[in-house]
């Protein structure tokens, strides 16, 4: 089975759906985002993005959850 190469959630286009990896955060945005429930090895998919690009709007868990572009270039994804 082929492997592809991790990324950051913010690289993914509207539509993709994408499984968490891990963080490249400060510890406090880290507890911020497990607290939310976006968790290593939960699928997530990218509902939108606002009029300027940020923030970005996520579904995770059956909810939608916004996150500021910075933030989510801490979050390592592989694309499903």
């Amino acid at each position: 089975m082929t492997t592809e190469a991790d990324e950051v959630l913010s690289a993914l286009g509207i539509g993709e759906k994408a499984r968490v990896l891990g963080f490249d955060l400060p510890p406090e945005h880290r507890q911020r985002m497990l607290e939310m429930g976006l968790t290593v090895g939960v699928e997530c998919e990218v509902m939108r993005f606002a009029p300027m690009g940020d923030p970005i709007d996520i579904k995770v868990r059956g909810y939608q959850l916004s996150l500021r572009k910075k933030e989510a270039g801490g979050v390592r994804v592989v694309r499903i």
